[in-house]
């Protein structure tokens, strides 16, 4: 094995008490708390065990190995992290009569449309709305928060001259100045 140069891929991935790790030759399967899930490391990478940790290294002197090294071992960790805590990510809604409610497998949202925009939840994803105007999308995925997220956003994206839409938590809008006489 060579060397890995990606700083990422240098630190292991560790394994916390109720998380099991099974590699069998490419595929990695993770068993944890919320459930399990899985994904097949790169043919350029090498992934050992060793105890509660776990190492990924190039299997050639490449620069793409090395990136790809790095790649493999973040999936891994956020996997662990996803499966031991989970992912959450918080939506605002700001504007005159805007809001969201979550009913079932669905999120019913009024975003200033002549119809109501009716959102059905995947089934590995939680949607939860504490006030009306607030939206947490919680799961064990990064990648499908994410994009359940981003999905949910897309519907009404913040508008630079009132702010008015969805937007992350947090998220700033650079406002513009109105048109002048």
């Amino acid at each position: 094995m060579v060397e890995a140069t990606s700083r990422v891929a240098r630190a292991p991935v560790r394994v916390p008490q109720g998380v099991e790790v099974e590699i069998q030759g490419q595929q990695v399967t993770v068993k944890g708390p919320k459930g399990t899930d899985g994904y097949t490391v790169h043919d350029w990478v090498e992934v050992a065990r060793d105890d509660d940790r776990v190492r990924f290294e190039p299997r050639h002197e490449d620069r793409k190995a090395n990136a790809m090294a790095g790649t493999m071992r973040a999936l891994l960790n956020n996997i662990v992290v996803g499966l031991t805590q989970g992912f959450e990510r918080k939506l605002e809604i700001r504007g005159v009569g805007y809001r969201a409610q979550a009913q079932g497998r669905n999120l019913n949202l009024t975003l200033g449309f002549s119809h109501p925009v009716n959102y059905p939840v995947p089934e590995d994803i939680e949607v939860q709305t504490p006030s009306n105007t607030q939206i947490v999308v919680r799961g064990t995925s990064k990648q499908r928060v994410g994009q359940v997220a981003a999905e949910i956003r897309a519907f009404r994206p913040p508008e630079p001259y009132k702010g008015k839409g969805v937007r992350y938590e947090g998220e700033e809008v650079i406002m513009k100045e109105a048109k002048k006489k």
